[in-house]
């Protein structure tokens, strides 16, 4: 007689993280590069990426500890705002930062918003959620 199959666990990972860590919500398809990801991490900040609402929402669950959160507000499953309220309810201190293209309005839920995609931009917003120390590494790093 065999043992029924136990499903794997799902877990939260609740470790503090080294380096600061942004959620990226990106509207881009997983098999893509992120543009915002890779422009994160060149001022030496990790992140963690989400390609959906209902995506974005799972993850945030899984690793509740990331810093802040990056959203591009057409990003498919809900709108920008409703998606903030979700998220929010699971960290309601987190701060988010909204991407938008030029001419489009924020969300209005947001704490931070770039109305481009200007890297110089993101890393302005995201230089004002980071902890002292990764202000730091990135001056170091570049």
């Amino acid at each position: 007689m065999t043992k029924p199959r136990r499903s794997p666990q799902r877990f939260r990972i609740s470790i503090p993280m080294v380096r600061p860590c942004f959620l990226v919500i990106d509207k881009q398809h997983p098999g893509s590069i992120s543009t915002r990801k890779l422009v994160i991490e060149t001022a030496l900040l990790n992140v963690i990426t989400a390609y959906s609402a209902e995506e974005a929402v799972a993850t945030l669950l899984r690793f509740p500890n990331v810093d802040g959160i990056v959203l591009d507000t057409q990003v498919s499953g809900m709108t920008c705002q409703d998606l903030i309220r979700q998220l929010r309810s699971i960290r309601s201190e987190i701060p988010v930062i909204t991407v938008s293209p030029s001419g489009h309005d924020p969300c209005g839920a947001e704490d931070f918003h770039v109305s481009s995609y200007d890297p110089q931009d993101l890393l302005e917003q995201l230089s004002r959620i980071c902890p002292k120390e990764t202000r730091e590494a990135a001056e170091q790093g570049h």
